[in-house]
């Protein structure tokens, strides 16, 4: 995946804000305890499966790049789609010059 950043930005800044809303709201706990219902565990299962076919993703790509990828897998973990968005930001300051290559 190769999105420009402006766009990657365009994402991440009302996700922050939205993210930053509802911690303020219910707190970081209250956000999973909000999903303790079938459809909210429906929901929480199927971002767990997306997020998971994501750090994947990123492992794969971190290794072909040489980068380490522990740090965004972590924060994958702990804060979601912060992760990934955060890797897709930084991710091209790090490319060698075959996958350069592949991805122009």
């Amino acid at each position: 995946m190769n999105l420009p950043r402006p766009i990657l930005f365009a994402i991440l800044l009302p996700f922050s804000i939205l993210s930053a809303y509802a911690l303020k709201e219910v707190g970081y706990f209250g956000i999973f305890a909000s999903h303790l219902h079938p459809a909210g565990l429906q929901v929480l299962t199927d971002l767990v499966i997306a997020l998971t076919l994501v750090m994947v993703w990123m492992a794969g790509d971190a290794r072909a790049r040489g980068v380490t990828v522990w740090p965004y897998i972590v924060a994958t973990l702990a804060l979601g789609s912060f992760g990934p968005l955060a890797y897709l930001l930084l991710r091209g300051t790090a490319s060698s010059p075959a996958l350069a290559k592949n991805w122009a």
